[in-house]
């Protein structure tokens, strides 16, 4: 006879969420098991959040049904959803750090007599609660006295001792040493062995087949699949969250006119060894030479951002060792970075490249105003003939240069922010994203000019979730998984087929 699947806690049936014009859920069904442990996964914009703030009260449905256990429910707010015990643990402990750890167990419900908080009782009965979970914390500490993992314990004993029969972990090891995430797992399993249904979120596959036991993947804010984690191999699931087969990984071509190698047997532009960047960045190794352009491929949480991050300066490395142009390279803030010869587009362009506010005049000359100021007068001759030039050469649309940037199409805004590193001639250019969110007629157009630098001698170092931009742009393709250099793929070992085994951890 075969097992019949435990009852579902919690339902979302069509569950749609929009924001203006942008729908940030579309029709999603999801089921979460009583005493389950359920991932869900899925790259940036893939709609987790926004489902989780649904469950959790913190967003209203724009259409959908949920169910807890069989009954339908629609939570006004966080606190009804804690109410019928269903509680989130975030990735930020949203905790009173002033606080022991017993008042923040019990804030909010404090034990009271004669109407006053009655502080051995709540004593007593946090040190009861943490025991009993396992959890070796002295209810007597101030929170902002103990470790980032010990308040995260805490974040999931007050859910626990709220009721909860559902808990949503949303990243709980990204703060974790590894003796702490054993931890943190033991915990989980004495909740799961109570019934307790837990919705995990991580990008780390690691810890997803050794936690969960089915996992939800989102993708575009649409359900992409439910599948059981036993017997799905970890190259299925990525290709599922990146929205390729196993035969299709091959396919796919861009703008890019190919592949870049530099010289042989030459001194590397950048070269970096073992750089690590606690917690996210681990062991990263890679090199960068002139005129070629180097892909960084990797899941999200795999510790890409956090490398451009410390190349540029903008985190500190705390171990390892860079080189630039053969000297020691250790920039303590982007304005070494930039005095060494390093440009940096960010990720988000609205909340670490433009400034909506500014016109593209000024957003194009930002980083370089040093070249054309003096005495703290900014020379509008100097300033107008470098925006000339290169709104001319990267064909920049705008109806002036003195026109808001906010007002630009995305793959504009995009061109001018290249153009901001341009003008200051640099060495290495390192793009994080450099084509998501515009259309696919700037994305060939912002293509075709990264490998036009190329040619003419500038390093590239580009982080890409798009495959196909790997693959037909890069002679060379560093693979991060876990804040670690898992492979290093090149000429004709560079496709998209090898990039995701890497980040699987897959035999080829």
């Amino acid at each position: 006879m075969a097992d019949v699947a435990p009852p579902s806690l919690l339902r979302l049936e069509g569950i749609t969420r929009r924001f203006g014009a942008v729908t940030a859920l579309d029709r999603v069904d999801v089921s979460f098991r009583r005493g389950e442990v359920h991932a869900l996964v899925g790259e940036n914009g893939a709609g987790k959040s926004t489902l989780v703030k649904i469950m959790t009260g913190a967003y209203r449905r724009d259409d959908g049904e949920m169910f807890l256990d069989g009954a339908a429910v629609n939570f006004q707010t966080p606190a009804e959803a804690q109410a019928a015990g269903i509680c989130a643990v975030h990735q930020e402990v949203h905790l009173l750090g002033m606080r022991t750890v017993a008042e923040n167990l019990f804030l909010g419900r404090e034990p009271l007599r004669w109407g006053l908080v009655d502080w051995r009782t709540m004593m007593h009965d946090a040190r009861v609660l943490l025991d009993d979970l396992g959890l070796d914390i002295d209810p007597a500490a101030t929170l902002s006295h103990i470790s980032v993992a010990r308040q995260q314990m805490v974040a999931i004993a007050r859910g626990v001792s709220l009721g909860a029969s559902l808990l949503v972990l949303d990243e709980p090891t990204s703060s974790l040493a590894e003796r702490e995430v054993v931890i943190l797992f033991d915990l989980i399993a004495r909740l799961r062995a109570r019934g307790t249904s837990i919705v995990y979120i991580s990008h780390r596959l690691d810890e997803i087949y050794t936690v969960c036991d089915r996992v939800t993947v989102l993708r575009d804010g649409k359900l992409v699949a439910t599948r059981s984690l036993d017997g799905l191999e970890r190259i299925d699931l990525i290709c599922l969250m990146l929205g390729k087969s196993r035969e299709a990984l091959r396919l796919g071509a861009t703008a890019f006119g190919g592949r870049h190698a530099a010289a042989a047997n030459v001194e590397p532009l950048l070269r970096a060894r073992s750089i690590a960047f606690a917690p996210r960045l681990r062991d990263v190794s890679l090199d960068v030479q002139k005129g070629e352009i180097v892909g960084v491929a990797g899941l999200l949480g795999s510790g890409r951002s956090e490398t451009a991050q410390v190349l540029f300066g903008t985190a500190k490395s705390t171990a390892g060792s860079m080189f630039m142009n053969g000297a020691p390279y250790a920039p303590g803030s982007p304005r070494d970075a930039m005095r060494a010869g390093i440009g940096f587009v960010s990720e988000d362009r609205k909340a670490d490249g433009i400034i909506p506010e500014l016109s593209v005049r000024e957003n194009l000359t930002l980083a370089a105003l040093p070249l054309f100021t003096k005495f703290g007068i900014v020379s509008r001759v100097r300033q107008m003939a470098i925006v000339d030039r290169y709104m001319s050469r990267l064909g920049i649309r705008a109806s002036s240069a003195d026109q808001n940037i906010r007002e630009l199409s995305g793959g504009n805004q995009q061109k001018v922010l290249l153009a901001r590193w341009l003008c200051t001639d640099p060495e290495l250019l390192i793009l994080d994203e450099p084509t998501r969110g515009i259309d696919i007629g700037a994305r060939g157009e912002i293509q075709r000019l990264v490998n036009e630098l190329a040619e003419s001698g500038l390093g590239v170092l580009m982080i890409s979730s798009e495959l196909e931009e790997l693959v037909e742009g890069c002679s060379r393709v560093v693979v991060l998984r876990d804040g670690r250099t898992v492979a290093e793929l090149q000429g004709d070992g560079v496709s998209e087929h090898a990039i995701v085994h890497a980040m699987a951890e897959t035999a080829l």
